[in-house]
């Protein structure tokens, strides 16, 4: 049997399949809300877009000029099909091509997306090469198979040690943030969404003509993964990473001890003025570094402006939700000569990425409602958290890191330092 057999075949198993991987409109109507605000016609660039119900779904509901992308033409006849008859053939664009070799000027594009694709070139490669497609704040959109425990079996192990090396979440996440993204959210899928592609897919091998040169080894390899996924699910799984190159032009660092001294020149400053620093809040980091309860190593981050100075600073220490571990984000200090300029974003957005590498669940912060909800945050009190003092509802917010970790609800306890 020939290759080109084995090809053919595998594409006809899998062609008029409505996806070719595991996902849901409704996974990536979450992966569209975390990436945030977008331009009002979002230039998007779907990879490995198969028949595209991906590229479909962002250009009726975002608004998007899409550019959808795939090396297998049937498909991108099937995706053109399907925008012309929902009147969306002029917003939907296909191209033949290699994702690994793609023609586009650097800066192209507000969304680069791939739902269940980047597995062709690997994740690590993916973040590298794409990169320079990201027009400034755009956003990388991907989905990706993982581990979902520590310890996977050893059927499962052995089955993607031959196909495709897989990391947790955490892993990938650490990945990202190494090769200078900022992480604005992950999403783990639920199994249905590997019904989505499973069942049409096992109802497809059943009426396959196993006759056809390569059709058998198509529909045993199907079979496999069928079956591997109903014995082994609870192994691995597929789960999506909302990812944002970082803002070159801030130095963000964890803060070390001779930091400190400019630290509290930062925080005095930004909440009261050069002129009249505040001590109160500047205190209270001296203080919260004290409180062995309350500080999180590494969780005390900077910002350098380009001559090296501090130019913005934030923190995340331990507090309690109905007696359960959380963190709580303050506070948030920029230097008045670099308020409005970035700084306070890079920094949040850095503390939060160390957060989520830590392994902390859940982050909760009292502040600006116009402001914070950028970086993820929601009402607090969507999840049934409340501070023990009162305060607008609109500014008491939560921000779940961990999808997988159930959110525990109840009072709000902040560390003693902080008075309340």
């Amino acid at each position: 049997m020939s290759d080109n057999a084995l090809y053919d075949s595998f594409f006809a198993l899998h062609h008029g399949l409505p996806r070719q991987g595991p996902g849901s409109d409704t996974t990536t109507r979450r992966l569209l809300a975390l990436a945030g605000r977008l331009p009002e016609r979002p230039r998007v660039l779907d990879l490995g877009c198969g028949p595209g119900r991906s590229a479909l779904l962002l250009a009726a509901e975002a608004g998007a000029e899409v550019t959808a992308v795939d090396t297998h033409e049937p498909f991108l006849a099937e995706l053109r099909e399907s925008a012309a008859a929902r009147g969306l053939d002029g917003s939907i664009h296909t191209l033949r091509a290699d994702m690994g070799a793609l023609p586009f000027p650097d800066g192209s594009f507000d969304l680069v997306w791939a739902e269940s694709s980047v597995f062709v070139l690997g994740f690590d490669r993916a973040l590298a090469e794409w990169r320079r497609l990201l027009a400034p704040g755009g956003t990388l959109v991907l989905t990706e198979c993982v581990w979902t425990v520590a310890e996977p079996g050893p059927e499962a192990r052995a089955f993607w040690e031959e196909h495709y090396s897989l990391r947790t979440v955490a892993g990938n996440a650490a990945a990202a943030v190494d090769a200078g993204y900022h992480v604005l959210g992950t999403v783990p899928q639920p199994e249905s969404d590997w019904d989505e592609y499973y069942v049409p897919l096992a109802a497809h091998a059943e009426a396959a003509d196993t006759t056809v040169p390569g059709m058998a080894e198509a529909v045993a390899g199907a079979r496999t993964e069928i079956t591997l996924r109903r014995e082994h699910g609870g192994d691995y799984g597929y789960a999506g990473f909302v990812l944002r190159p970082a803002d070159p032009r801030w130095h963000v660092r964890r803060e070390t001890a001779e930091d400190a001294p400019a630290v509290w020149r930062v925080v005095s400053t930004a909440f009261g003025s050069v002129d009249t620093p505040s001590e109160v809040e500047a205190d209270l980091v001296d203080n919260l570094r004290l409180d062995a309860d309350a500080w999180l190593p590494g969780l005390s981050y900077v910002a350098e402006a380009p001559d090296g100075t501090i130019a913005a600073h934030a923190l995340i220490t331990r507090c309690r939700v109905n007696g359960e571990p959380a963190a709580a984000l303050a506070p948030v200090s920029v230097a008045p000569e670099y308020q409005r300029t970035g700084a306070g974003q890079a920094v949040v957005r850095a503390v939060l990425d160390a957060a989520r590498l830590r392994g902390e669940p859940l982050v909760l912060v009292l502040g600006h409602p116009e402001y914070y909800p950028r970086f993820g945050f929601v009402r607090a009190s969507e999840y049934g958290i409340k501070p023990g003092f009162e305060v607008p509802d609109e500014a008491m917010m939560a921000l779940v890191l961990d999808g997988s970790v159930p959110v525990p609800a109840g009072t709000l306890v902040y560390p003693a330092a902080f008075g309340v």
